[in-house]
């Protein structure tokens, strides 16, 4: 396949059938791989067989600067091979005059919009020809075609990058001679971004390419490695043998080294420069700076509008100091911090009324105490009931033992003296009766007791 396209490639007109040609190339190019040793051009040799002719003497009848004519196309000998300036220094002071004067025509004569717009390259794509045309007959049409100049300006830069390109010319060139391929490629990319159209756009795209260029050298001064890799091979798994995951102490592994850390480092939680819960008063202390109107601390810069500054506080707050937190629904975030941090005057703001909380709870106070009185009232006639009743039966029982007094007596005056078997007889009910009779006493003025202290109460 190479050797039929090559020598078809021999027998194509290189002026005539160049887009043939091209297909040819472009084919050869997605045939073979990229590290194909025959499409790569290791040595960076130039084809210096590409001559561009041109007259060498002035034509009889045309009024055409015949010097600038001959210095303007005498570039091409230096961009069909670079490789020479970087080794003569004589051609290389020669290129850089004779290109200064084409920069100085071509700034000298700027192109203007209207210029650009007659220039369509589409159309002009259609009849593009390989070779320049060298008519001195042509030298003053050609300046003022846009395309024309780009590419000029084009290969100046292509020829500015191979001699910046690092590795070969390093020894070469001179830091004299970097100074002024710099300088003259500032002034070849200013005289491409105001050539119309499109001048801006233009520049962009050519730096895009020439940076990707670059790699494309690297590649070949490495000595064109292959892009394909390797596939990497996977190693076959035992039938039921399966990977187990590690286990962490603590769910991970990060957790788990954090807690051996700790059992090799004991004094850890003892260490003065840990970092510790501020205590309430040591946070809220930049807050209550700010309050301070003399400190003339600005609302951007105020710490109440820091969102993570008062959420942090207010947690705080409701673990160290549940009084300052709830004061934070009446005054917002200033009230919870301490009064003891605030300056006088704006202590006053926070310590002058009673919070509706207060009011509240002394509301609630009065309310329980007032049912309480209710409820002993209540319990009050109850009590006095109770002790009627008792006072009743302890009455009933009197009476009947006087009742049986009264008969006991009358038995001794019917019958006289009560001999001693009598008194034997007689003396375990009157023992009894007494013993009866001190009981329901006692009753009656432990009821009497209880019926006065309940209305106390």
């Amino acid at each position: 396949m190479l050797r039929t396209c090559n020598q078809l490639l021999r027998r194509l007109s290189k002026a005539n059938d160049v887009v043939f040609c091209g297909r040819i190339l472009m084919f050869l190019a997605h045939f073979f791989p990229l590290s194909e040793r025959s499409a790569v051009n290791i040595k960076g040799v130039f084809n210096t067989s590409n001559e561009t002719k041109y007259e060498k003497d002035p034509p009889e009848g045309i009024s055409v600067d015949f010097n600038f004519y001959k210095t303007f196309w005498s570039l091409q000998d230096y961009f069909c091979n670079p490789a020479s300036l970087s080794t003569a220094p004589v051609k290389w002071q020669k290129f850089t005059s004779s290109l200064m004067v084409v920069l100085n025509t071509f700034e000298a004569q700027p192109l203007s919009e209207e210029e650009g717009a007659d220039n369509n390259l589409e159309e002009e794509a259609t009849t593009f020809n390989i070779k320049y045309l060298t008519s001195s007959k042509l030298m003053g049409l050609e300046l003022k075609d846009p395309s024309f100049r780009r590419h000029i300006l084009l290969q100046c830069l292509i020829l500015f990058d191979y001699l910046k390109a690092p590795g070969k010319n390093d020894k070469d060139s001179s830091e004299s001679m970097k100074e002024e391929i710099k300088s003259c490629e500032d002034r070849v990319k200013k005289l491409l971004e105001v050539t119309p159209p499109k001048g801006k756009d233009f520049l962009c795209s050519i730096e895009h390419i020439l940076e990707r260029e670059k790699n494309w050298v690297w590649w070949k001064r490495d000595g064109c490695p292959p892009f394909e890799k390797q596939p990497i091979e996977k190693k076959p798994v035992q039938n039921g043998a399966k990977k187990r995951r590690p286990r962490w102490r603590l769910g991970n592994k990060e957790l788990s080294q954090l807690w051996k850390w700790a059992d090799q480092n004991p004094n850890a939680l003892t260490d003065p420069q840990r970092v510790r819960t501020p205590a309430i008063t040591d946070y809220w202390k930049p807050l209550a700076e700010d309050m301070d109107e003399s400190a003339g601390i600005e609302a951007e810069y105020h710490h109440k509008n820091n969102r993570v500054y008062c959420w942090k506080g207010l947690r705080f707050a409701a673990r160290q100091d549940l009084e300052g937190f709830s004061k934070f629904t009446e005054h917002g975030i200033e009230g919870v911090v301490p009064l003891e941090l605030l300056p006088p005057d704006v202590r006053s703001k926070f310590q002058g009324k009673p919070s509706d909380r207060s009011k509240r709870a002394k509301k609630e106070e009065t309310k329980t105490s007032s049912h309480q009185v209710e409820e002993s009232q209540i319990a009050t006639p109850a009590s006095e009931v109770d002790g009627e009743g008792m006072r009743a039966d302890m009455e009933a029982s009197a009476a009947l033992m006087d009742a049986d007094v009264t008969a006991g007596t009358g038995n001794n005056s019917q019958g006289g003296t009560p001999t001693p078997d009598e008194h034997q007889k007689q003396s375990p009910d009157t023992d009894v009766g007494q013993e009866a009779g001190q009981l329901e006493a006692d009753a009656e003025v432990e009821a009497g007791i209880d019926g006065e202290t309940d209305p106390e109460a």
